[in-house]
C-alpha cells in the first residue's frame, strides 16, 4: 500500500514562472532529504551487520552444529527471526503511514534498518569481505546511474513500472518454491531477472518519487511530505538491498573455511 497524498487540500498559492521555481527548488531539497533517509539507512544497517558479524554478538544469531559433511553454520531463533522481522516492518509501514505521525514512521524506519542489519549478518559468514565490498560499490555504481536517469530521463516510465512489478511477484513466487526445490538452475534465473527488475525498479522509483512530489507538493504540508520521504527512501532502499543480495549471489566469492 504505497503513502496516498492529501489531495483534498487547496492548490497550490503559486503559479507561473515564480511558482515553477519554488516547486523546483523544494524538489531538490525534497529528493535530498529522500536520499539522506536512504543513505543513513543503509549506513546503519552496514554497521550492525558488520558488528554482529565480527563480534560475540554473533553467537546470539547463529552457532556451528555438527554434521556428517562437516561443521554448517545455522541460525538460532533469534537469528531466524530477524530474517523475517524486516518484513513485518515494510508491512507495518506501508499500511499504516498514513494513520501514523510522523516521528512513528521516522522511528519505525530506523527500527527497520537495524533489523535488517541483523538479518544481514550471515553475508560476512558466507561471503568473503573484499567481495562484499566490491559487490556494494557496484551496486553503488549502478543504482546511482539509474536513480538519475530516471529522474532526468523524459520518457514515462509508469507503464514500465507495471510489468516490473509483475517481474517482482513471480521473483517471490520463484523464490518461495525453490525453497523446497533447491534448484541451482531457479535460483540463477531469480538472479538474472531479479537484476533487471530491480536495476528497472530505482529508475521507476525515482520518477514515481519526483512527479508525486510536483503533483502534490503543497497537499501535504510538513507533517505528510516528513511521512512521504520516510516511506519514499523506503522504496529506493529497498531497490538497493535487493540489487545488492541479487548481485552478490551472482558475483560474490565464498568464503574459504
Amino acid at each position: 500500500m504505497a503513502y496516498t497524498p492529501n489531495t483534498r487540500s487547496p492548490s497550490s498559492p503559486f503559479s507561473g514562472v515564480a511558482g515553477a521555481a519554488a516547486i523546483d527548488e523544494g524538489l531538490r531539497a525534497y529528493m535530498r532529504r529522500v536520499y539522506n533517509w536512504m543513505a543513513s539507512g543503509l549506513l546503519l544497517t552496514g554497521i550492525v551487520a558488520y558488528g554482529v558479524a565480527n563480534t560475540q554478538l554473533i553467537n546470539l544469531f547463529y552457532h556451528p552444529v555438527a554434521t556428517e559433511y562437516g561443521t554448517r553454520i545455522v541460525p538460532t531463533g533469534l537469528g531466524t527471526l530477524s530474517m523475517f522481522a524486516p518484513l513485518a516492518f515494510v508491512l507495518v509501514l506501508s499500511f499504516g503511514v498514513n494513520r501514523m505521525a510522523s516521528g512513528t514512521v521516522q522511528a519505525l524506519y530506523w527500527a527497520f534498518c537495524l533489523a535488517m542489519g541483523a538479518s544481514l549478518t550471515n553475508i560476512f559468514l558466507v561471503y568473503a569481505h573484499e567481495s562484499i565490498a566490491e559487490t556494494f560499490f557496484i551496486t553503488a555504481a549502478m543504482f546511482a546511474g539509474m536513480s538519475i536517469w530516471g529522474y532526468t530521463t523524459n520518457t514515462d516510465l509508469s507503464r514500465v513500472g507495471s510489468f516490473l512489478i509483475m517481474g517482482l511477484f513471480g521473483i517471490v513466487i520463484a523464490s518461495l518454491l525453490n525453497m523446497f526445490l533447491h534448484s541451482s538452475a531457479i535460483q540463477f534465473a531469480v538472479s538474472i531477472i531479479g537484476v533487471v527488475v530491480f536495476t528497472g525498479l530505482t529508475a521507476y522509483d525515482t520518477q514515481r518519487i519526483k512527479v508525486n512530489y510536483t503533483q502534490f507538493a503543497y497537499a501535504d504540508g510538513p507533517e505528510g511530505a516528513a511521512k512521504r520521504s520516510v516511506y519514499d527512501a523506503l522504496s529506493l532502499y529497498l531497490n538497493f538491498i535487493n540489487l545488492f543480495m541479487l548481485l552478490l549471489q551472482l558475483t560474490g566469492n565464498r568464503r574459504s573455511n
